[in-house]
């Protein structure tokens, strides 16, 4: 079973999108797909129309029950997609009270490897998609994972983000047998502005050992498909974005899988 984590400590990139983008190709090739979703503000979730405002059971759940010295159980947790090998474990606002939390709590940092271990056998793939903020839900979701997918917008706020993002691997590094591997993935290309097509050149010349040789394109059909809560490869398997997305899962099954 592979590990994927979407993240980025800058909001608006991208992250919900390939996650739910990736998660459906995935499905969509016959591969049992597990998102699970640990940002507060449940974009996920709300993607396929669940509510993080009134859900009960949530990956709030793994994080209380470690609290509370039982065994987490995501299998309890698991939630339909409406996609064919494609689950989701939500996202609920209590996740927000988790920093608060966790500094008189051990054991919070590890939550999520002690629940992706439990979803063995049951998956081929887990995508977490996270918080654009440093603490112990991002912490977590970069300790469990086995590569990490960092979507950064075409545009010089967005790549400034990324130094931060950065900072924190090196942290994280220094408590892991070896660096955790990463891809940057440009997001929101348009190639009709000045604007993008510095910003990718910016991250070619900067971040070239670690950035995809491709750009996610700004589509429409991306946000329909999110209208109507569906993957988008399910939605419009020949819009340009699912055709990048494509290339993308393709490129990541053969860097990061090996």
């Amino acid at each position: 079973m592979k590990v994927w984590t979407i993240a980025n400590q800058k909001g608006g990139v991208g992250k919900t999108t390939t996650t739910v983008a990736l998660g459906g190709l995935l499905a969509a090739w016959g591969l049992r797909t597990c998102m699970i979703d640990v940002d507060p503000h449940g974009s996920l979730t709300s993607y396929f129309r669940y509510d993080p405002d009134s859900l009960d059971e949530s990956s709030y759940n793994l994080f209380k029950a470690v609290a509370e010295k039982r065994e987490p159980d995501p299998l309890s947790l698991i939630y339909q997609s409406g996609t064919d090998g494609l689950d989701l474990i939500p996202a609920s606002v209590a996740l927000a009270t988790l920093d608060r939390q966790s500094g008189r709590l051990a054991g919070m940092g590890l939550v999520l490897s002690r629940t992706v271990e439990k979803l063995r056998g049951h998956y081929d793939y887990v995508l977490i998609d996270c918080p654009p903020v440093l603490g112990v839900l991002l912490i977590n979701a970069l300790a469990v994972c086995r590569h990490l997918v960092i979507p950064v917008q075409t545009d010089f706020l967005a790549i400034k983000g990324l130094e931060r993002m950065q900072h924190t691997l090196a942290m994280i590094g220094k408590s892991r047998p070896r660096p955790l591997d990463y891809t940057v993935v440009p997001t929101f290309f348009d190639k009709r502005t000045r604007a993008s097509r510095d910003s990718l050149s910016i991250l070619e010349r900067n971040h070239a050992a670690h950035l995809w040789p491709g750009a996610i394109p700004i589509d429409t059909r991306l946000r329909e498909a999110s209208r109507a809560g569906l993957p988008p490869a399910i939605f419009d398997p020949r819009a340009r974005a699912v055709q990048a997305y494509t290339e993308l899962l393709e490129y990541l099954r053969g860097k990061a899988d090996t």
